[in-house]
């Protein structure tokens, strides 16, 4: 006995083609949302690449690009199918594909569920991205004269000014980096060459942060050196003024705000997900209603559709028997060829 039939008229179907044409093309536009997120995604990535460390993964925008790709295709195809299936002579042509379609969208929605759920897992591989990439980006950030690192400085402000943060975990980070270059270091001077002579490394170190961190918002003019020394700066106490830069490390803002771009794709890669398994279900009832019309010649006929010929235990019972067989075909296979 068929799973969940459905009796049909002519009526019926042609509702029902009509609405599966609009549901296939809106199907299309998903898709191209989704091509969009991912050109959009791997832009974004490629803006911050300086930012992360080198093992950065783009295989969720590219996998996202693909499925956008083939969401288009596919279901420009479907909506193709039931517009022609009103016309005996046209949908005749399509009606040996429908099989390998329907399997080709199964396909389809395992890889949309993958891609989901890499949405979901990747999270953490971007935040160790993220914390290893800003230590170098902090720590090259003087290096305005070296090869490949020239822009490092202008990327890391631009992003601190845009993302309204200051350093990897927190602006107590640049305490520990040299952050100035020597070439604007004035050596004959005695406070800048104590600095550099106390440091086991030679490096000078202070307790500032570069312009980028400080709080445009703030009424006070930005207070970026000596954040430590209360004695240098007027009416001030670091331990219970409100400092007024960035207080929220880097990190911890550009991993909010890539994941929360990937949980939302997550998110509409599911919602695609049950869009096109409702593609899949309605394409089968069409499909089985035309073929199991008692009059083909009659369009007027009444005809009954389902999504499975059998029932689900039997459906199932049969998949299970023909992946026996083909195991056992191939052991026979090998058998013989060992034979030989």
């Amino acid at each position: 006995m068929p799973f969940m039939p459905v009796k049909f008229n002519l009526q019926k179907r042609v509702k029902l083609a009509q609405g599966l044409w609009i549901l296939y093309w809106t199907s299309v536009l998903v898709g191209v949302l989704l091509f969009g997120l991912g050109v959009f995604f791997k832009v974004e990535l490629r803006k911050r690449s300086e930012l992360m460390d080198e093992s950065e993964s783009h295989l969720v925008p590219n996998l996202l690009i693909l499925a956008g790709l083939l969401a288009c295709v596919l279901n420009a195809f479907g909506g193709k199918v039931c517009h022609d299936s009103l016309d005996p002579l046209k949908y005749s042509k399509w009606k040996p594909l429908l099989s390998r379609f329907l399997l080709l969208c199964c396909a389809f929605n395992v890889l949309l569920l993958l891609l989901a759920l890499l949405c979901f897992l990747m999270q953490f591989a971007i935040y160790l991205t993220l914390s290893q990439g800003l230590k170098s980006s902090i720590r090259f950030y003087k290096d305005t004269d070296t090869p490949g690192r020239c822009f490092m400085k202008r990327t890391l402000d631009l992003t601190q000014i845009e993302f309204r943060c200051c350093g990897n975990v927190n602006f107590r980070d640049w305490f520990e980096v040299q952050w100035i270059s020597n070439r604007y270091l004035d050596m004959s001077n005695d406070e800048v060459k104590d600095r550099v002579l106390s440091n086991v490394d030679g490096k000078f170190l202070m307790d500032s942060v570069p312009f980028s961190c400080c709080n445009p918002g703030s009424p006070r003019p930005c207070i970026q050196h000596h954040l430590t020394n209360n004695s240098a700066h007027y009416d001030y106490d670091h331990r219970t003024e409100e400092l007024n830069i960035w207080t929220r490390g880097c990190r911890e803002t550009l991993f909010s705000y890539f994941s929360s771009l990937m949980t939302s794709i997550g998110v509409l890669i599911s919602a695609t997900v049950l869009l096109e398994c409702a593609d899949m279900a309605g394409l089968k009832y069409l499909s089985t209603a035309l073929e199991t019309m008692a009059d083909p010649e009659n369009p007027e006929c009444e005809s009954e559709g389902w999504l499975l010929e059998k029932s689900v235990k039997e459906t199932l019972a049969e998949t299970l028997a023909k992946i026996k067989t083909l195991g056992k075909s191939n052991h026979v296979e090998e058998g013989e060829e060992a034979g030989a």
